[in-house]
């Protein structure tokens, strides 16, 4: 276990659900534009309907509070003192407080700037957390392995910072087992169990997912020692520049030395008279001399081992496993030191550990992982992208059993959340819902909606293929609304500003969730990623209690 520093502060229960009363009362009125569904943009007047601007005046007014924003960052002080004195919602003409319809962009851009995860207040620095966890101890070892080499940009940048900071949440607890929830093609698995060594379990509801993972572990694992064969060169090379020029500056110390005791003798010899000159001093001489030689002519043998030696300190600079260990029978006239069998007991148990399973089972908050793991033990459980439901289910798993320690989570593809407060007409069997899933949200009976939940991803809608609308019919829509065409790129606009509070809510849903939790000691949201590379850069993260 990792001698740690405390945990970086995060904003208590009261705090978030205050952040949240503050943003629903806001999107009570904003929810509108995000749950207007483009496919019925033109033919159910949603323009006239929710906004009442004119498009160029909304696409100036935006455009203008981006420029604004890079120049004067300060803008979003303005709200947070706002906020404290009367609430940021209070302010006036956003909605029309009658038709309920947009009349002012500026504080509608202003407010749903605010109410970003960025900007609210609530994200912990993903550099404190990894600086409280790691303490005094030093970064892992191999932290430049290019994973890009079989990974894209994208991918390669999030599985490196998420297994960084597995790695770190592993070391604070003293624990080697890892669950992979939604593990798809086994990316973050195969990266943890070969670079940190690992015991990973990847679970996937796809069968083809955990084929293709087997299969792609294997070549990532071929790779793997392709890359670290190269780094053993380089080491071997390196330590034997190294022990020739020790050797060098060895030899210049011995010659040095063989003058000395030259001058020396001659010097005293002077001194002296021939008869006072005794055969034991002279003998003396040559014997310093031969001693001399002896050590010069030694030095082949001792460069040799010094390569080896120092080969093997260097191989502790690369990544766990990185090489294997060199056979006794490839080193001629050379016993095997203890150190070095000890190095290589250590070598072949953490190999042994090391190990990724790609396993195939739909997950939900109920299911028992002793069914699915039979060596169970102490782990975290991570999910890189989680989709839909699992994110939610994720948390609730790691809150309902023991062995799991620690959790972290990345959700995605939030329009195929199950709501509770949908369809309320509907007869409905499920127990557990994908949101929301905190109290406070749950009193409300708060429902997004898919519409809106889909807008939280950025994705955008899909018209239905297939109806086989004649062509004449296309063209005679699209020249009857090409002169209102800027109705629609302003709407959706709107909805691109609007699209970060959604997120936040659904977020801010799952991080009160886990502080409602009385056996869980610490929980965060992080932001783990670049969003410019990865736009779902949200990190749902918690830590249970040090036994």
């Amino acid at each position: 276990m990792a001698a740690s520093c405390p945990l970086p502060v995060t904003p208590d229960l009261p705090t978030l659900r205050a952040k949240l009363q503050g943003l629903l009362q806001f999107l009570r009125d904003a929810l509108s534009i995000s749950n207007a569904h483009t496919v019925d943009f033109y033919t159910e007047s949603v323009w006239e309907e929710l906004v009442d601007l004119t498009p160029e005046t909304v696409l100036a007014a935006l455009r203008k509070s981006a420029s604004e924003a890079e120049a004067r960052p300060s803008e979003t002080r303005r709200l947070v003192e706002a906020e404290g004195e009367a609430g940021v919602t209070d302010f006036p003409k956003i909605f029309c407080e009658t038709s309920q319809k947009l009349v002012s962009v500026e504080a509608f851009a202003l407010a749903a700037k605010y109410y970003s995860i960025q900007n609210l207040g609530i994200c912990t620095p993903f550099e404190q957390l990894l600086v409280a966890l790691r303490g005094n101890q030093n970064q892992r070892i191999g932290e430049t392995q290019k994973a890009v080499e079989f990974m894209n940009m994208k991918k390669s940048h999030e599985v490196q910072a998420m297994s960084e900071l597995i790695s770190s949440i592993a070391d604070y607890y003293g624990i080697k087992q890892v669950i992979d929830l939604g593990s798809g093609k086994g990316y973050l698995s195969s990266f943890l169990s070969l670079k940190y060594g690992f015991k990973v379990y990847g679970i996937d509801s796809s069968n083809t997912n955990t084929h293709g993972a087997k299969e792609r572990n294997r070549k990532l694992k071929k790779h793997w020692k392709l890359c670290h064969a190269q780094s053993r060169l380089d080491v071997n090379g390196l330590a034997l520049k190294m022990a020739k020029e020790r050797k060098v500056q060895k030899e210049v110390k011995n010659k040095a030395d063989i003058e000395e005791v030259f001058n020396n003798s001659l010097t005293n010899q002077e001194k002296m008279s021939t008869s006072d000159i005794s055969p034991d001093f002279s003998g003396s001489v040559i014997s310093n001399i031969r001693n001399q030689m002896q050590t010069l002519h030694s030095q082949p043998h001792q460069e040799e081992n010094l390569c080896f030696e120092n080969s093997f300190s260097l191989i502790n600079l690369l990544p766990i496993n990185a090489i294997e260990p060199t056979s006794s029978q490839q080193i001629p006239n050379r016993e095997t030191s203890e150190a070095n069998k000890e190095r290589r007991k250590m070598t072949s148990k953490s190999s042994e550990s090391n190990v990724y399973s790609p396993l195939t089972s739909f997950i939900t908050a109920d299911s028992e992982l002793h069914d699915i793991i039979k060596d169970l033990e102490d782990c975290l459980m991570v999910g890189l992208h989680t989709c839909g439901d699992l994110a939610p289910n994720t948390l609730r798993i790691f809150t309902s059993k023991s062995e799991i320690k620690g959790v972290c989570s990345v959700g995605c593809c939030y329009h195929l959340l199950s709501e509770e407060f949908e369809n309320q007409h509907k007869e409905r069997t499920q127990e557990k819902w994908g949101f929301p899933m905190c109290h406070y949200l749950k009193e409300e009976r708060w429902c997004c909606g898919r519409n809106a939940r889909m807008s939280a991803c950025l994705a955008l809608e899909r018209v239905a293929a297939g109806q086989g609308l004649p062509e004449k019919i296309i063209m005679n829509y699209y020249e009857k609304y090409k002169p209102r065409m800027n109705e629609l790129e302003a709407f959706n606009m709107l909805k691109v500003v609007l699209a970060p509070c959604i997120e936040t809510l659904i977020l801010l849903d799952r991080l009160c969730y886990l502080k409602e939790q009385e056996d869980i000691a610490w929980s965060a949201l992080v932001k783990l990623f670049d969003p410019v590379k990865s736009p779902r850069c949200y990190a749902v993260i918690a830590l249970k209690k040090q036994q």
